[in-house]
């Protein structure tokens, strides 16, 4: 193993290197998922209309973002990681559209008796 003495390579990322992160971080990240559960749990008992929907999903996109950032590492991924992951929710995206034009464009008179 080369012993790098040189300052510059100090924070360099090397590919396919692992970064390690503190227990702090974890602990931080969990800290705020749980305060992020009790927004929902107390979200759902307020009746806000047509709010409800917004505010929970965007508490959800929410969650999702902090365990996808932190506990699966994509913080700290190379960029090709990135764009894969990206690729992955925008096909996510393509199925959600396609299956709700389908059940909006469908004939609710005939499934109604």
């Amino acid at each position: 193993m080369a012993q790098h003495t040189s300052s510059a390579h100090a924070h360099t990322h090397e590919p396919g290197a692992h970064h390690i992160v503190p227990v702090s971080t974890y602990l931080v990240v969990f800290a705020a998922l749980m305060v992020l559960l009790i927004i929902t749990l107390l979200a759902a008992m307020v009746n806000l209309g047509e709010w409800n929907l917004v505010i929970a999903i965007t508490i959800a996109v929410a969650k999702a973002l902090l365990v996808v950032l932190y506990f699966m590492h994509l913080r700290w991924s190379s960029y090709l990681v990135r764009i894969f992951a990206g690729a992955a929710l925008f096909w996510l995206a393509i199925l959600f559209v396609l299956t709700l034009q389908d059940f909006f464009t469908r004939n609710t008179s005939l499934l109604v008796r």
